[in-house]
């Protein structure tokens, strides 16, 4: 028995008018779609005296502001609800101490307009924790690492606000005994 393939007829590029809608975008939100995609994750600096891991854990929720940097500024207007950020204490040991969530994407920082600065200038987003670190990973443990030498937080260190990769991420939960 002989079979046809079917073929598919191209569809004649639709004439977009001034009349004309643009065709909305469809997404789909099964479980497999969602677990398809990875979020982006994180390394938020803080000095421990001024905001600690401590005290988001005791506050349950906070604003991340005051974020003077235009590069750490952009990587903040990155950062997705849900998404994932190290807490990185900058200031006595220097260590990852922390795991924070985003809660909500940026917005104007209130403490600009406070310094005299456009309201559009600089952004904050709002963070609630996740968990502490079983073990603290040091700035020195970082730097021994062969994975993590090339992390955000040794290359660039005066960022406050950096992406993570996911093997950075893994690496570092494993130098905290963690999975």
């Amino acid at each position: 028995m002989v079979t046809k393939k079917a073929t598919k007829k191209k569809a004649a590029p639709k004439k977009v008018g001034k009349t004309a809608a643009p065709k909305k975008a469809t997404t789909t939100t099964t479980a497999a779609a969602a677990s398809s995609v990875k979020p982006t994750r994180w390394l938020m600096k803080t000095e421990p005296e001024t905001f600690s891991y401590e005290d988001l854990e005791r506050d349950g929720r906070a604003v991340w502001d005051l974020v003077r940097n235009y590069t750490a500024r952009n990587n903040l207007k990155a950062m997705k609800v849900a998404e994932q950020a190290f807490v990185y204490h900058s200031v006595g040991p220097k260590s990852i101490v922390g795991i924070c969530e985003i809660v909500r994407e940026y917005y104007p920082d209130a403490k600009a307009a406070a310094e005299g600065e456009p309201d559009d200038r600089w952004v904050a987003v709002d963070v609630k924790p996740v968990r502490k670190l079983k073990k603290p990973v040091s700035l020195a443990q970082v730097k021994a690492h062969k994975l993590l030498i090339n992390m955000m937080l040794v290359k660039q260190s005066r960022l406050s606000v950096c992406p993570v990769t996911d093997a950075e991420w893994a690496a570092v939960l494993a130098l905290a005994g963690e999975s």
